[in-house]
């Protein structure tokens, strides 16, 4: 007897619909899928036909032939268990409704538990568009897909309930997920001193600018950067929906979560190689560029990664995208982060220090900071030197402002962007366009004539030089300034210091 069911398979970040039919044909006991699996889906003959009959059904000795249409695609994972499963019990006489109305994904246990499975927003999102009112997945990925509206999720935790869905319906899944929100965070009040790098980030925060960190070990490069977060918009409904999509199909989705709504907040290792970085492998994932997107990407120790790590940083700083190509197909993942580099000055750490002395030549720590090379450097829109808080101002000093207080003054500005971009495409001032540069960040003529002169001699690229005024708009709209003046581009131009720092020592 021939059966079917519906499925969906993840390619790239995206799902794609994926129809299974079984049929019994004459010859020898066999079980076979076609359709380009995967090895972990090969496998699954084995784990479907012990989760059927320690489910309860029989597996009857039968030539079986598993076909996932369409065959242009590779399937990966463990995500067709259970609708070829369901789909066998069917064709067999087992199951008395046709499976094909409802999809279906679901891993299956020796013993016919439902396990969860990566990418089920994605696949639900797919599902939905495709005109499909229902949807069964596992328990512990009910919250993701019932985020989808228009979508009766029925979360199931074995093969027993499956079946009983399928044959007798029932109410869908409805339960809110728990709210994380409160341990997400730390606090800028707990940071002492660091002002001027403090307004910095504040800076960086109110118009999604790329920051780097400068100081000695210990000055609180790494502190500063995990509190950012704190002060970030929480993300709309369109960015919840896509990143929790990105972090869905990326396998880094924490059990019982439902849409992601804060900033995500990713920090990897200086070791990590350039494809955990930016995605890919012989059936391409996403990388830690994208698990970053509508968030912040910190890299700690950013002169220590290796070189051809930093250089491929260079696509998603400038498109807010990462192109991969292998063999399996060319795949595009969404890349839009802040980016937070914190670093030492030099090779011991301690130039530019007040308090110990530094042991490196002056060719050393020349050689050092041209690790980062300028391209890379030139996509940073702020600088920041971080120098060490003295002992008495750590031991006895007041706390800092709240980051509440900050992060009001983070959506303010914000608010401000999102009514002067209204319409078109671009949502913060790190994203304008030449053509809004013009029109949003004019300036008096002597103003203009100090920002040139300024830039001549700092050497400035013509990028470098769009950036400064693109910070300085972010610095106007935290004051609730409708124009840019002096006083906006001279602070901007200050965060442009690191390498006339660098060249004195030359």
């Amino acid at each position: 007897m021939l059966s079917g069911s519906v499925s969906s398979g993840i390619l790239g970040i995206e799902a794609r619909i994926v129809e299974i039919e079984v049929d019994t044909v004459r010859g020898l006991p066999n079980f076979i899928i076609v359709g380009l699996p995967d090895s972990t889906i090969r496998e699954s003959r084995e784990r479907i036909r012990s989760a059927i009959e320690n489910s309860g059904y029989q597996f009857p000795p039968k030539n079986f032939i598993v076909n996932l249409a369409p065959a242009d695609f590779k399937k990966q994972g463990a995500t067709f268990d259970l609708p070829i499963a369901v789909s066998i019990l069917h064709a067999t006489g087992q199951l008395r409704i046709a499976p094909r109305a409802v999809p279906l994904v679901g891993e299956l246990s020796l013993d016919g538990r439902v396990k969860p499975v990566r990418g089920v927003i994605a696949m639900a999102i797919s599902l939905r568009k495709h005109g499909y009112l229902k949807m069964i997945v596992p328990w512990e990925n009910r919250h993701e897909a019932s985020a989808v509206e228009g979508l009766a999720v029925y979360p199931v935790r074995d093969m027993a309930d499956a079946v009983r869905v399928l044959q007798e319906g029932g109410e869908p899944f409805r339960e809110a997920p728990p709210d994380r929100r409160e341990a997400a965070y730390f606090d800028f009040a707990d940071v002492r001193g660091q002002e001027t790098a403090k307004r910095a980030l504040e800076i960086a925060a109110a118009g999604r600018h790329n920051v780097l960190l400068c100081g000695a070990p210990g000055s609180g490069k790494t502190m500063l950067a995990r509190r950012i977060p704190s002060i970030l918009p929480p993300l709309t409904v369109e960015q919840a929906i896509e990143t929790t999509m990105v972090h869905s199909v990326g396998g880094k989705l924490a059990p019982r979560s439902g849409l992601i709504t804060v900033p995500p907040f990713r920090a990897p290792h200086h070791t990590s190689s350039d494809i955990a970085l930016t995605g890919g492998g012989t059936i391409p994932r996403v990388g830690e560029v994208s698990l970053s997107h509508n968030g912040i990407l910190f890299l700690d120790e950013f002169i220590e990664f290796r070189n051809d790590v930093l250089q491929a940083l260079r696509q998603p700083l400038e498109d807010r995208e990462i192109t991969v190509s292998r063999a399996a197909g060319t795949f595009t993942f969404p890349a839009d982060f802040m980016l937070i580099a914190a670093s030492n000055p030099c090779q011991c750490g301690y130039y530019l220090d007040n308090e110990v002395r530094c042991t490196c030549t002056a060719r050393m720590v020349r050689e050092y900071f041209r690790k980062i090379s300028g391209p890379i450097l030139d996509r940073i829109d702020i600088e920041v030197l971080v120098h060490r808080v003295p002992y008495g101002e750590l031991a006895g000093g007041a706390r800092g402002e709240r980051s509440e207080a900050i992060a009001r003054r983070v959506a303010a500005a914000r608010a401000l962007q999102a009514e002067r971009f209204r319409g078109t495409g671009t949502v913060c001032n790190a994203r304008m366009t030449q053509e809004q540069i013009a029109a949003h960040c004019a300036t008096d003529g002597i103003t203009r004539a100090m920002l040139e002169s300024a830039a001549s001699r700092m050497r400035l690229t013509a990028r470098s030089f769009f950036k400064i005024l693109k910070v300085s708009r972010s610095i106007a709209d935290l004051g609730g300034a409708a124009q840019i003046h002096r006083e906006h581009v001279l602070e901007a131009l200050s965060s442009r210091i690191l390498q006339r720092i660098y060249d004195m020592g030359d």
